[in-house]
């Protein structure tokens, strides 16, 4: 069932976390095992005895209680955590030390260090986002190869080979090293592209994500959880994630088709999640760094303090991307500020800035380029024009949400 299947990847992560906590970091294959035998052992007794109370309670106990029988291997708790081995020794210490692993703090702290470990400065950005999805959000190599637009065999030779060099560490990353800062720029990197994958993503099986948005934004919270790591980055980008969750609900209709920013009806956005994101992004202005994730959250928080599509304030918008572009140069960057000033201006401002960006060559084969201008050329009455851009896109789509989605607008140049 698909809610089983949500269910034991969310528990995946913190399980395997807290294993490998204990065990050590070499022991990682170890503490998956372990995970899979206790959810091997839940399938079986669910069946038979149906669902408990608290199921992620019974699969805790489960994987403590076999973790307890195997620390009292003396072989085992010799290659286990270097800082733990100590605790190990005695029956007296052995239980405590794995009770409070197993708490509400240990089980959060060893996500943290779990995720500082996979963003590891040896390993690509690829690697890492591929690293945190397989062991802290629990997804199976063929689910990442998917949301990745990659091979299995690529995703598989790519996650052994960062657990080989995860593997070199004695134990998990310590957040208590100076360097801790140097690494959390990593960590936001790789929670970023995460997210976004989920939000507009190229995978085959869908433009939109929820889940992959989802994991993001669980982990992002156990980072501002933790106060060292709660700086004005780590705010922004969650502000970021809050305000472009709110608008997940309209992102697609009932049928499961792409609607547009200005199409979507915003009295579903989840104005929550819109006032979380506004505090965070308050609380990111502290201090004097300007990132991409500010600048970013702060359109996005435009965006939704707009109650229409018509409302909305473009001239702030247009003045924050040319910040963005300043600090991090991209021509889907120059793309999105060119439709702003198109909403401000008219349709032919906004293909002439498309036509001055640099690099376009670098988004030929991003659908929403040629869709784009598209869209201008049929609010110019260029119907023609506009078909033949909307044919482009539709032979450079990457999934079918984005094929009905360009169908529509191709269907909408006859029309006119």
């Amino acid at each position: 069932m698909e809610i089983e299947s949500h269910f034991f990847r969310h528990e995946f992560g913190r399980i395997v976390a807290t294993l490998t906590r204990l065990f050590g970091i070499r022991n990682l294959a170890l503490a998956e095992d372990v995970v899979q035998d206790a959810f091997c052992r839940a399938m079986e007794t669910w069946e038979l005895n149906g669902l408990p109370k608290n199921p992620s309670a019974w699969l805790m106990t489960t994987a403590k209680n076999r973790a307890t029988d195997i620390l009292r291997r003396e072989q085992t708790a010799r290659a286990s955590e270097p800082e733990l081995v100590r605790f190990f020794e005695s029956e007296w210490t052995l239980a405590p030390t794995v009770d409070a692993a197993f708490s509400a703090n240990g089980v959060n702290d060893s996500q943290l260090r779990m995720m500082f470990s996979c963003c590891h400065p040896n390993l690509s950005q690829e690697g890492q986002i591929a690293l945190i999805l397989h062991i802290l959000c629990g997804f199976t190599v063929k689910e990442i190869a998917q949301a990745f637009v990659s091979s299995h065999a690529a995703i598989e030779k790519r996650i052994t080979r960062a657990k080989q060099l995860l593997a070199e560490s004695t134990n998990l990353f310590d957040l208590a090293l100076p360097n801790y800062l140097s690494r959390l720029s990593s960590v936001l990197e790789a929670l970023y592209l995460l997210f976004n994958e989920g939000y507009h993503g190229s995978s085959p099986e869908a433009a939109v994500r929820k889940e992959l948005c989802q994991e993001a934004i669980r982990l992002m919270n156990i980072l501002i959880a933790c106060r060292p790591l709660a700086t004005p980055p780590t705010y922004a980008l969650a502000a970021l994630m809050y305000l472009n969750a709110a608008r997940l609900p309209t992102r697609l209709d009932g049928s499961g088709n792409l609607v547009a920013l200005f199409d979507q009806d915003r009295s579903l956005w989840d104005h929550q999640l819109i006032a979380d994101g506004e505090a965070m992004l308050n609380l990111s202005a502290a201090g004097t760094e300007l990132t991409k994730y500010h600048l970013e959250a702060a359109i996005s928080c435009t965006h939704a303090c707009a109650s229409r599509s018509e409302d909305t304030d473009w001239e702030l918008i247009i003045s924050l991307y040319d910040k963005l572009i300043a600090i991090n140069p991209s021509p889907v960057i120059a793309l999105n500020r060119a439709i702003a000033i198109a909403q401000l201006h008219s349709p032919e401002r906004g293909l002439q800035e498309i036509s001055v960006i640099p690099d376009l060559e670098r988004i030929s084969s991003y659908p929403f380029y040629p869709a784009t201008l598209g869209e201008l050329e049929l609010r110019r009455g260029n119907y023609a024009l506009a078909k033949a851009h909307f044919a482009t896109a539709l032979s450079v789509a990457r999934n079918a949400m984005e094929r009905n989605f360009l169908r529509r607008r191709l269907d909408a140049c006859k029309e006119s």
